[in-house]
């Protein structure tokens, strides 16, 4: 992968996406909490459109952080590679995860109907790990790796990928805390919105990073 800068319209779109994908997972987990039967209707739709458009945009987050990860050479260029494509790989999984959510709400008629048509879209080989164990996974661990990778080069603040990884343990620990852990993503990733450039961001010359 190379690290050639975007062209302005997509570059206004990439700063749009860091605001706009966690606001999108905050949206989602929002309705979720407002539909308690988690069950076919107006909440299950709405709610999965705001996950996959939110999901959907880091196809320009990933690769615009690994652009600011500079003109890097051998293992760190590897690194920061390895963690688009991983991350990526992780997004195509929950994308495919919100579409099928949203085919079985689409056809079911009750919450009943919809385990029973998870269970038999689930119960095709590959299917479980590629799209809700192993897979979506990726997309968090792509992430971390490359604002890990961004504050070990000191382009990126300390607490930006520490914010990442406790919105992640946040919605693992339960999907009711979407709402807390999406908040946690848009403090990583709103910063990088303004300082998004065709360059790599800079730190100022202070022992304080923003």
């Amino acid at each position: 992968m190379t690290n050639q800068p975007p062209r302005p319209r997509r570059a206004a779109l990439t700063r749009a996406a860091f605001v706009t994908a966690p606001l999108c997972m905050l949206v989602y987990g929002l309705i979720r909490l407002s539909d308690p039967d988690h069950g076919p209707g107006a909440a299950w739709t709405a709610g999965h459109i705001a996950l996959l458009a939110g999901v959907l945009q880091f196809a320009l987050i990933l690769p615009a952080l690994h652009r600011m990860t500079g003109p890097a050479r051998g293992a760190g260029r590897l690194g920061a590679a390895a963690a688009t494509l991983l991350g990526l790989a992780g997004m195509l999984a929950v994308t495919a995860q919100a579409v099928i959510d949203l085919v079985v709400g689409f056809r079911a008629a009750d919450r009943p109907e919809m385990s029973r048509l998870f269970d038999e879209i689930q119960s095709h080989p590959g299917v479980l790990p590629a799209v809700y164990t192993v897979g979506p996974i990726l997309f968090y661990v792509g992430l971390l790796w490359l604002l890990v990778h961004l504050a070990v080069q000191r382009r990126v603040s300390p607490w930006r990928p520490v914010m990442v990884l406790l919105g992640t343990a946040t919605t693992a620990v339960s999907l009711d805390l979407l709402p807390l852990g999406a908040l946690f993503f848009t403090a990583a990733l709103l910063p990088l919105s303004l300082p998004l450039t065709a360059r790599p961001e800079r730190q100022e010359p202070s022992s304080v990073t923003p």
